[in-house]
């Protein structure tokens, strides 16, 4: 990269121009060159959804494909004189309002009274309004007519990140399109060739955080790699993603997730001590767990299917040998858990005590057995000798894991007693075809 020249930042130098740039919103894509090539345009269309997803984008590039001298399919050309001044922002025929500071009825005035005027050089007269749910009720009503009825030469597009707060009478005027979050991967992808045109080197794992990261936006992808290059030059490690931004490594995440798996409370209370000192999100820590565990469900229910999976071929092997140590029951109440813990760190200062708690109970819920477990294990030894050897085997091993975690010792017990206990009895007994009565202890 060219370091004597000024070069403006990476969320602007690679903003998508055409429909074929955009990343990840594909249904909106089609839908609106569909609407194009058919000439089936509505009077008004509404984009939601959250920040860095490309609403404006969209609304800038349809705008350009409605009055570009010479369409593709649907595509604006880029090249003509109403597509470059669209992107220059200097088209007298593409009025943009934000709504976030000109939200009152003054400001929609002058759009209710230039849209009764033919467009100067093009062939429609658009109207994008950003952050619309910041307008106001009197300014909605006011502009309500012209946006119900407008002239056949004008389009509106709205553009928010709070649907919810437009007017219902607004959105039953527009076609509402709810853009999605941008998957990881395809973050990823995208962070990939910049650095290739860019000429940065940098680490696939770095890159990979920064994706992470970005929750979805990829605005804020770009906007942390520009910063990474500022901080470091065209050398990018993962430590450099990881230290800038306060993430967590995959190896480490991983190490703590196998701590919880395993039922290693102290390496649990080391690891988010070890976090905390470092002084990395908490909160964000325990979306990233949350995640990983999410990633270990689709392992244990998908097996090689693994098509949602944003993750190298050597953290997917990691993935196999976690899933591998726990059944999946276990596996939805560790998740249980830990979106409880997610609900609970906002609303609490002692951040790392709450963690600390939850992801002990969560290597609990992996490792110690539930008495449906210990009733199903008593109900095989009706199958056989080597079925009830292996049952009182499981019995004797949850015993032994009990007494170990709570420094305490249970009195032994027989065969012979435990075939006799009549609280085991009555329990079992409830059960169809479940009661110990008749099973005879192995000889």
């Amino acid at each position: 990269m060219d370091v004597g020249k000024q070069r403006r930042a990476l969320a602007l130098e690679y903003r998508p121009r055409i429909f074929a740039d955009v990343i990840g919103q594909q249904h909106v894509v089609e839908t609106l060159k569909n609407a194009i090539a058919a000439n089936r345009v509505a009077n008004a269309y509404l984009f939601i959804g959250p920040r860095g997803i490309g609403k404006t984008t969209l609304s800038r590039i349809f705008a350009k494909a409605l009055n570009c001298t010479s369409p593709a399919n649907g595509e604006p050309c880029g090249k003509c004189v109403n597509c470059q001044e669209i992107d220059q922002g200097r088209n007298l025929d593409v009025m943009e309002l934000d709504a976030a500071s000109h939200n009152g009825v003054d400001d929609v005035k002058p759009i209710i009274e230039s849209s009764q005027f033919k467009p100067v050089n093009s062939k429609y007269k658009i109207y994008i309004v950003d952050e619309c749910h910041m307008l106001s009720k009197a300014a909605w009503n006011a502009l309500l007519k012209t946006l119900e009825e407008p002239p056949e030469h004008v389009k509106f597009i709205f553009a928010t990140t709070e649907g919810d707060k437009v007017l219902a009478t607004i959105i039953s005027r527009c076609q509402r399109f709810d853009l999605r979050r941008i998957q990881t991967k395809d973050i990823f992808s995208r962070l990939l060739h910049v650095c290739k045109s860019e000429g940065i080197n940098a680490a696939e794992d770095a890159l990979m955080a920064i994706a992470r990261g970005a929750e979805g936006g990829m605005r804020d992808a770009l906007s942390s790699l520009d910063q990474l290059v500022s901080f470091r030059g065209n050398e990018i490690t993962e430590e450099d993603a990881l230290g800038i931004f306060g993430l967590v490594s995959r190896s480490e995440l991983e190490r703590l997730a196998e701590a919880v798996l395993t039922g290693d409370a102290a390496s649990v209370i080391k690891g988010v001590e070890k976090f905390d000192s470092a002084g990395k999100d908490m909160r964000r820590l325990a979306g990233e767990l949350m995640m990983h565990f999410r990633d270990l469900v689709v392992v244990k229910s998908l097996g090689s299917e693994l098509g949602s999976l944003a993750a190298s071929a050597a953290h997917v092997e990691t993935l196999k040998a976690q899933a591998d140590l726990v059944d999946s029951s276990r596996l939805f109440k560790i998740c249980d858990q830990l979106a409880e813990m997610e609900d609970r760190l906002r609303h609490v200062l002692s951040v790392k005590t709450v963690m600390e708690m939850c992801l002990i109970r969560s290597s609990r819920i992996a490792t110690t057995a539930t008495i449906e477990e210990l009733l199903r294990a008593l109900k095989a030894m009706k199958t056989g000798t080597v079925e009830v050897t292996t049952a009182f085997s499981q019995v004797e091993k949850q015993v032994e894991k009990i007494e170990e975690q709570k420094s305490i010792s249970m009195p032994k017990m027989t065969r012979s007693e435990i075939l006799n206990d009549k609280k085991l009895n009555d329990i079992l007994e409830s059960l169809p075809g479940a009661s110990i009565l008749n099973i005879k202890e192995p000889r």
